[in-house]
């Protein structure tokens, strides 16, 4: 059975760059964004470490860790860090799990069970399906997961864009249409009724029988 969203995020303990984590305990009450990559040293995977490095500050705004992790070991990803740094301009500052036995994609499920238990020998291309996200809320649930192909690099602004939606319809009865953007008008859920929807957030569109639109809720 697949990881889904909703389900409790796999616990685990690792190895990182800095140092022995367990993963529930180092979310605490905030949320995370676990990215994963198929192997060290691929350039993809290079920008896309950088480019998170340089939103570190805007997932800290919305009290979200974020955390790589490559299915190679610990000591090979300081060597990669320093090219990351080289490559994109910003130093990795979060922690990069080692994944040398690949217990960790195997548990979210990001590799089969029949892949070893090794990384030593295995390519980028036997690694292709460790290219996700996950996005774990204060519960410890699973929120959001995107997979990529290897050749796509990953779209963090969207993930920052997610985390926006996640949060406001957490606290609100509401939901986000596409394309949404902070700021933004929202859908009313369907559990709201007319009256309430106007105690609530005050007056609203009617689109459609089923679609009605207001105002963002402030935060």
């Amino acid at each position: 059975m697949g990881l889904r969203i909703n389900d409790t995020a796999p616990d685990f303990t690792a190895e990182t760059t800095q140092g022995t984590i367990n993963f529930h305990e180092w979310i605490g009450d905030g949320w995370a964004v676990l990215f994963s990559h198929p192997k060290n040293f691929t350039p993809v995977c290079t920008t896309e470490l950088g480019y998170m490095a340089g939103l570190a500050d805007e997932f800290a705004k919305r009290n979200a860790k974020i955390i790589g992790i490559s299915v190679d070991p610990v000591e090979n990803h300081g060597k990669w860090k320093e090219d990351i740094k080289i490559a994109t301009g910003h130093s990795v500052e979060y922690p990069l799990i080692g994944d040398k036995d690949l217990k960790v994609a195997k548990l979210y499920d990001m590799l089969p069970a029949e892949a070893g238990d090794s990384s030593e020998g295995r390519t980028p291309a036997d690694n292709a399906t460790v290219r996700s996200v996950f996005v774990v809320g204060p519960d410890k649930k699973v929120k959001l997961i995107l997979t990529y192909p290897m050749t796509t690099g990953r779209n963090f602004d969207e993930i920052l864009r997610a985390i926006d939606s996640i949060q406001l319809t957490a606290k609100h009865q509401v939901a986000t249409p596409a394309q949404w953007k902070q700021g933004e008008d929202v859908i009313i859920t369907a559990g709201v009724s007319d009256e309430d929807a106007e105690k609530r957030f005050g007056s609203f569109e009617r689109v459609l029988p089923y679609l009605r639109k207001t105002k963002q809720p402030a935060a």
